[in-house]
């Protein structure tokens, strides 16, 4: 006999972003970027239609939030996220995080890979003022080796764009898996 069950719903199906109160919208989608809640709160307040029902409509939305902000805020934001691969042991990092840099093998680093991994973030974060960030998912540690050793040359400006571009790019995965 086939199995007749359906397929299971998205978050976006059974609990659309715009049949949400604040509350629930913030305890929702206060987490896709990390700890910064106040994100989704801000674009509460502009207002939720059901224009915003899908995961590409709500990660633009959100993004524009984002990109409206000051430049303090958007380094905040920058600052809330953690090391890759160096805080992973101490066990510092949200749930999101942490399956994100699993899946990418970052659990797994050779203790040569860990040491160039930390020597990295702490380079990066001194030019920088903030930690490198990286869409991980879909790579493999070495290739975000590569990129973390290509983009700390980076001049700052470049730098900045980029990881803002990365945490948009993490936030819609995010999104995408609820």
């Amino acid at each position: 006999m086939a199995d007749m069950t359906e397929p299971a719903k998205s978050l976006f199906e059974t609990r659309p972003p715009s049949t949400l109160a604040q509350s629930a919208f913030v305890s929702l989608y206060g987490g896709v970027y990390e700890h910064s809640p106040w994100i989704a709160e801000q674009l509460y307040d502009r207002g939720i239609t059901p224009a915003l029902d899908t995961p590409d409509a709500l990660a633009d939305a959100m993004a524009a939030v984002v990109n409206g902000a000051v430049d303090g805020d958007k380094l905040t934001l920058l600052r809330a996220h953690p090391d890759l691969a160096g805080k992973l042991a101490l066990a510092e990092l949200t749930h999101s995080s942490q399956n994100e840099q699993t899946g990418a093998g970052l659990d797994q680093c050779t203790p040569d890979e860990l040491a160039r991994f930390t020597q990295l973030n702490d380079d990066y974060k001194k030019k920088f003022g903030f930690p490198f960030i990286f869409a991980v998912k879909g790579f493999h540690r070495t290739d975000i080796l590569n990129a973390f050793e290509r983009r700390v040359k980076n001049d700052v400006e470049t730098e900045f764009n980029e990881a803002i571009n990365q945490v948009h790019r993490i936030a819609k995965l995010r999104l995408e898996a609820l």
